[in-house]
This record gives C-alpha cells, structure tokens and sequence, in this order.
C-alpha cells in the first residue's frame, strides 16, 4: 500500500498557514485537476487526494488530531464517500465546491438542496466609453466649456428599458429566470441551474415586443454633452466624466467616459510639461548692445531686459509664467530662448558701418584662438 502524502504537502500550505489560505489552495487545485476538464495524468486520484487533504486540515478538530498524531489520529476514512454531494461524507460546506463548480462549467449548482442563481435579471453596470478629443493650445492651457458628440447606448425612452409591453410572467421559468437541469459527472450528479432562454432571466415576457428597440430595452443614442476641461490638461491626459458611458441592463448603472485629449502645436509656443519655450529673434544690434524688448506670455506682454553680448540659443527663465494646473495646483515656468538673426542682405550704408567695424579692435578671442588652431593644423 502507497504512503499516504502529508496533507500539507499536497496541498502546497505550510502547517501555520490559515484557513482561507487552505481554502484557497484547495480551490486552485481542485480546479486544476477536476477530471471533466484536466489534462493532467492521475487527475481523478489527484482531485481525491486534494479533497481528502481539505476536509482534515478545514476541520479545526480533524486538524488539531492530524498535527498531533499525523494520519493515525484521523483515521483512514478522511474525505471518503461523496454523500450525494451533500457534503456530509466530505467533513466540510460543499458550498466550496459549488463556487468552483460554477467557474468551471459557468452554472449554478445545487448542493444538499441549497441552489446558486445567475439569472439575467442581475443588474449590470454599463461599459466605459473611450472618446478622442482635440483641444487648441490654448484651450487646454486655460481650461475650457466644450462640448463633445458621442455615440452611447442608452435606456429605450418608448418602453422604459422593459423591451416590451404587456408584461406577463414566463411560462417556461415561472417567474425564477433560471431552468434546473440534471448534470451526471464522475463525481455524481448536480442539480445546475442556466438562465432561461425564454425571458433571458428576467422571468418575465411581453404580448408585445417595443419597436424602437426591438426588445432589448436599450437603443444606440447620438448625445451632446458639455464638459468642463481643467486648465493644464497635457496631451495624452484622460479625463473621466462619471455616468457618461454606456447604459447599464436591469437598473445597472451607467458607464463612464473617459475623454483622452489631443492638443494643437502653437505657431510660437512650445510646450514641456507645464513649462512654456519661446524663441524670440533679435538682430545684431540689439544681441550686441542689449536691449528692452516686449516678450508675449500667455498671460500678457512683459518688458524683458536682454543684456549686451547675448548669443545665439542664450535663454532666460520667466518664474510664474508657465501653465496653472488647476488640479495639482503647480504653475510652471516661461523660458525666453535667443535667437541672433544674421542679415541675408545689407544697403550700402550699412555695408560700410559693418566693413568699419571689422577694422576696430573687438573682443574676438575665441575668433583669435580658432584660427590660431586652424593655422597650427596648416
């Protein structure tokens, strides 16, 4: 005779693991080796050995026996006989295998005359929606009231969701919204019970079916709905409006929407976070011997000092004149970047002003250092 495994072992727990997490072990395996569905070899034994297992180590005095006296203390009739399923010959509640039941074959079972329904009438939230939506650059800087077209499904308004008139209770069902059929196993028989064809689960028909729905008590609705975009929403942000989505079935409630925004490039803002990049251009002159000069933010214009000798790429930072998020409440930051525009075409006038200056001493040492380089390389 084979030795009988340690029912910890089999069941994959440690000796202090806890009542739901031997239930649960005991679920999972259960479930991987019932022979209706399992592809593993040995799976009837497997299953039995499993069920054995549990119905000691679920007992708390079946338990107490086991760890102290090992198999001997609990006899050599643990888990045998299957009762009728009624979970007497099991030494724990069948209810445990009616759950697991229920995920493999999708039905309700009836153990020991107690019954488990999923019936049609249960009342089922609705789907999200996921809608693309474009917002200008300043729309979505500033926050906005826009409004959106969305297709949704929504409650039928001519039958009031029922898909129908002249309610009368379903002669198939009687009124329960579930049908009881005999189910043989290898493990015995099961009471299962499905939702009714008939009504749907519902438990209930009509003389006659709604027209604008053709009975599904839903139809498909073209809406227009307002919503109040925050200021400092990005691109690629989503932003749920509840109870927008979907209609739920049988009093369920409804879906959300989630708006996923795209926003427009601006002509001259660029955008990183909530910081804002503007290239502002200057000519020679005013990089050479600095300037004052207006700068546009999106707030209003500002008065910027630029300093003499800037460059090319040189930049200036603008605290507070960034973009407000509303939510988080940070406000972001402004960068000025310089841009030094070389003149394509000079009048005569300005050729000599430029030939003259060539031949006056200016600070031109990195000039100096470069084509002493280039004459060292000759």
């Amino acid at each position: 005779m084979a030795t009988k495994r340690d029912y910890y072992e089999v069941l994959g727990v440690s000796k202090s693991a806890t009542k739901d997490e031997i239930k649960s072990a005991f679920r999972k395996l259960a479930k991987k080796y019932h022979p209706d569905i399992s592809k593993e070899e040995n799976a009837e034994e497997k299953f039995k050995e499993v069920q054995e297992a549990y119905s000691v180590l679920s007992d708390d005095n079946k338990r107490r026996q086991y760890d102290q006296f090992g198999h001997a203390g609990v006899g050599g009739n643990a888990g045998s006989g299957f009762g009728g399923f009624n979970g007497a010959g099991f030494g724990f509640d069948a209810s445990d295998l009616g759950d697991i039941f229920d995920d493999l074959f999708g039905g309700g079972f009836g153990f020991g005359g107690s019954s488990r329904s999923r019936g049609g009438s249960r009342a089922r939230r609705g789907s999200d929606v996921l809608m693309q939506a474009e917002l200008t650059f300043e729309e979505a800087i500033y926050g906005c009231e826009k409004d959106f077209d969305l297709d949704v499904v929504t409650e039928c308004d001519k039958c009031d969701g029922k898909g129908g008139f002249g309610e009368e209770t379903c002669s198939r069902c009687h009124g329960s919204g579930t049908i009881t059929s005999e189910q043989r196993t290898i493990l015995g028989s099961f009471m299962t019970k499905t939702t009714c064809p008939e009504c749907n689960g519902k438990g209930k028909t009509y003389k006659e079916t709604c027209s604008k729905c053709r009975g599904k008590g839903q139809v498909k609705s073209h809406k227009t709905i307002t919503v109040n975009v925050p200021s400092g929403i990005d691109n690629g942000e989503r932003l749920r409006v509840p109870g927008r989505g979907h209609a739920g079935e049988n009093g369920g409630a409804s879906g959300d929407l989630y708006l996923e925004f795209h926003i427009k490039e601006h002509k001259y803002y660029e955008r990183d976070g909530l910081d804002i990049y503007l290239e502002v251009p200057i000519n020679m002159a005013e990089a050479v011997l600095g300037c004052k000069k207006e700068i546009p933010t999106i707030y209003g214009n500002v008065k910027l000092t630029i300093p003499g000798g800037t460059d090319s790429g040189d930049k200036q930072r603008l605290k507070g004149k960034g973009i407000k998020d509303s939510t988080s409440r940070r406000v972001g930051d402004m960068y000025v970047i310089f841009k030094v525009i070389t003149p394509k075409k000079l009048a005569r006038d300005q050729k000599k002003l430029f030939e003259s200056l060539a031949k006056t001493d200016l600070d031109d040492s990195e000039i100096d250092k470069f084509n002493k380089f280039t004459k060292k390389n000759d």
